[in-house]
């Protein structure tokens, strides 16, 4: 699926920007179910604000920004489903991992409503669900443009060969934002269709979406199946399923014939 040299550039940056994965004619559909998955939820009374506590460290006061979330969105969405599935986007994980088998960890959508969308300070994913091999990356896939005024990713290239660094709790694991303030992030600005795969020890983080549309993003973070997480936690219903290849272990989530 990916060239040598884009496999390169992963291994030495930490990320990767891939230009139409997906069509914009695929993006506007999930979009669509993006969305509608927002609105029922709201209709049936769930609070899905995702906002981090510690917002403020990327420049947003409480309460004044909003980001609308929701775990596993697949079992929302059969189009997803589909997407996670896909031979283009599982295929390039897979490039990207190194490995010819690729295994969900889980899945959230992210919306960033128009003018108060909420920023994110930079952090590490690792800390959330930290693995033996660090074979964890995330993959954002965008379903609407955005450009840097939407609050779009921004990365530290190559950060992640520093391993795991110290992360503060408070109010959502964060970096210190004096050694690693967002202004000096590398901003990657896509398009719709666009996905941008990156490592769990790299240091991202994103700006307040001040634009008059919104940004829309699903995220999956995915793994080797052989590589075992050292702590027991963010479990999700959808972890397990296989994206690329088969799981050479044992399957934990089959009965004992």
């Amino acid at each position: 699926m990916l060239t040598k040299e884009q496999i390169q550039f992963y291994q030495d940056n930490g990320y990767l920007l891939i230009k139409n994965l997906f069509s914009k004619s695929e993006a506007a559909e999930l979009r669509s179910e993006i969305h509608g998955i927002a609105d029922r939820m709201a209709r049936g009374g769930r609070n899905i604000d995702a906002t981090w506590g510690s917002a403020d460290k990327a420049g947003a006061k409480k309460g004044d920004t909003v980001i609308l979330h929701c775990h596993d969105c697949q079992f929302h969405s059969a189009a997803v489903s589909r997407m996670i599935v896909h031979p283009r986007f599982a295929e390039a994980a897979g490039d990207v991992m190194g490995t010819p088998n690729v295994q969900l960890h889980h899945t959230k959508m992210f919306i960033k409503p128009p003018e108060k969308g909420s920023p994110f300070p930079m952090h590490q994913d690792c800390p959330y669900f930290p693995h033996e091999n660090h074979s964890m990356i995330a993959a954002i896939v965008h379903l609407d443009d955005a450009p840097v005024e939407k609050g779009c990713l921004c990365v530290y290239p190559g950060s992640h060969k520093l391993g795991l660094l110290p992360h503060n709790p408070d109010g959502g694991w964060h970096l210190p934002p004096n050694e690693y303030p967002l202004s000096k992030a590398t901003p990657l600005p896509g398009e719709a269709g666009d996905a941008i795969f990156f490592s769990y020890l790299t240091i991202h983080g994103s700006d307040i979406n001040v634009s008059n549309e919104a940004r829309t993003t699903i995220l999956v973070q995915m793994r080797d199946p052989e590589d075992n997480p050292t702590v027991d936690t963010h479990a999700s219903r959808g972890q397990g399923m296989m994206l690329l290849g088969v799981n050479p272990k044992a399957s934990p989530y089959l009965p004992e014939e």
